[in-house]
């Protein structure tokens, strides 16, 4: 999710143009509130057999071609990426878990040493684990709702171990593909959670100062397997699959080079898996985009984006700026993503919040504290940079001002989504951090019903 986010996660689109035309939106019908969350408009049943587009970048031109759909079930036209804009909400915490977004789960093992969905199979009791989880899964998003959806290798069925991780989401998965064909949604998957972690972030499922994905080579095998399979199950049923989330390539030479060979054999192995009508995303890992100049691009390769992720709250160089230097840093992104993009893979910005500050509970991780407050665990050089009180937690405690800002925040943001081929914000829900959750957001006001509506439409200028 963060530097932590898939995961598998899906993703909700809906093209621009679309938007300033007529309503692109799904209401819940839990309660009257106008809770909307962008999708692509339904399409009607389809009797043909294969539907294709040829979209271009530069000189590479690529058809995308879908597989086989019973008229039974809606056909979704294919997504014009590099034309239409990409407007998405992922939703995290549902498959994957994430101490700050689901915390009352976490506290409800009254076992403080379960920090991650690795030792919450560890250090209970399996049966009571898989109950709370089928109750999480089943609960959690709803086909009222809207979904955008992480997901760990644990969860996919190909037989092979995952002790102590506690499978059983796959049909949740499943459903969740058809809810969103049923409703004419584009998705995304992303596999974010990958064996021997590819961060040491709990949004891996595992949180460890050890992470050893990249060093073991069976760790990497087993992953472009896992995807695979991933790709042979849910033909037809999505967009584009997201290879992994957030691997640490800056961690040293050895993972900068094992990821990059990493994303060009998952590549292949997909590709030959499944042929030319899945589209693929890989990341920056963390490098910044003008490290993978001229990677995976045509004609070497044919439908890839680039997935980069935009928070400014991890370090205190990040947290001392104030919230107008927020805003223009975000806006400083603009040239070298939209160059990148233009030149090399279509960019799409896959994580971005509202959040200025690190306070959300656990968010650093469970029983970690936060950068800002100067409570953050095991880094006596962390500076105080003010209270968290009312900057997280309910919207009820935000002040007019800061809900300006967060609407400004969410607004330029949106500007560097523009500039690029679009974005997809985390997360739609969050159980204790408004600033975060793209539902309070909407009741709130900080986020426009309409994504494309535009208070400070000259923000980066």
């Amino acid at each position: 999710m963060l530097l932590s986010p898939v995961l598998l996660f899906l993703p909700f689109f809906c093209p621009s143009a679309v938007l300033a035309a007529k309503q692109c939106r799904l209401k819940p019908r839990s309660n009257g509130l106008a809770q909307q969350i962008p999708i692509a408009a339904p399409t009607s049943p389809a009797n043909h057999s294969t539907s294709a587009t040829t979209v271009q970048h530069g000189t590479a031109t690529r058809t995308s071609t879908s597989s086989a759909q019973s008229s039974a079930t809606p056909t979704l036209a294919p997504f014009a990426y590099g034309t239409d804009k990409v407007i998405g909400v992922n939703l995290g915490g549902w498959f994957v878990l994430e101490p700050w977004i689901t915390p009352s789960i976490f506290e409800g093992t009254n076992n403080s040493a379960i920090v991650d969905e690795y030792t919450f199979g560890q250090f209970q009791d399996p049966n009571v684990a898989l109950n709370t989880l089928k109750n999480h899964w089943a609960t959690w998003i709803t086909e009222s709702k809207h979904v955008l959806i992480p997901f760990g290798y644990w969860s996919i069925p190909t037989g092979e171990p995952v002790s102590p991780f506690i499978p059983g989401a796959w049909p949740y998965l499943m459903q969740a593909l058809q809810w969103a064909r049923n409703h004419g949604i584009h998705v995304i998957v992303d596999l974010h959670g990958a064996p021997g972690s590819q961060n040491g972030y709990d949004n891996s499922g595992q949180r460890t100062g050890d992470p050893v994905w990249a060093l073991n080579p069976d760790n990497i095998t087993r992953t472009i397997n896992d995807l695979v399979f991933l790709a042979n199950a849910t033909q037809g049923m999505i967009d584009i699959l997201e290879l992994l989330n957030e691997p640490i390539a800056f961690q040293s030479d050895a993972w900068a080079s094992a990821v990059r060979g990493f994303w060009q054999n998952a590549y292949t192995a997909v590709r030959n898996a499944v042929g030319g009508g899945l589209t693929m995303m890989i990341g920056d890992g963390f490098l910044g985009v003008d490290s993978w100049q001229n990677f995976l691009t045509y004609p070497s390769a044919e439908g890839v984006l680039m997935d980069v992720h935009q928070y400014q709250i991890f370090s205190d160089l990040e947290l001392n700026r104030t919230q107008d230097e927020h805003i223009q840093f975000a806006c400083s992104l603009i040239p070298q993503w939209a160059n990148f993009s233009s030149a090399n893979l279509w960019t799409i910005m896959g994580e971005w919040s509202a959040a200025s500050t690190d306070c959300a509970l656990w968010l650093n991780g469970r029983g970690v504290g936060s950068r800002w407050d100067g409570t953050l665990q095991g880094d006596p050089t962390t500076q105080v940079h003010g209270l968290c009180d009312g900057l997280t937690g309910s919207s009820a405690t935000f002040s007019s001002d800061y809900k300006t800002f967060l609407r400004k925040y969410w607004e330029v943001q949106s500007v560097i989504g523009d500039s690029v081929q679009g974005n997809i914000w985390w997360t739609w829900k969050a159980e204790n951090a408004d600033e975060w959750d793209y539902s309070k957001g909407l009741q709130g006001g900080w986020i426009p019903q309409d994504p494309t509506e535009r208070l400070y439409p000259n923000i980066c200028n």
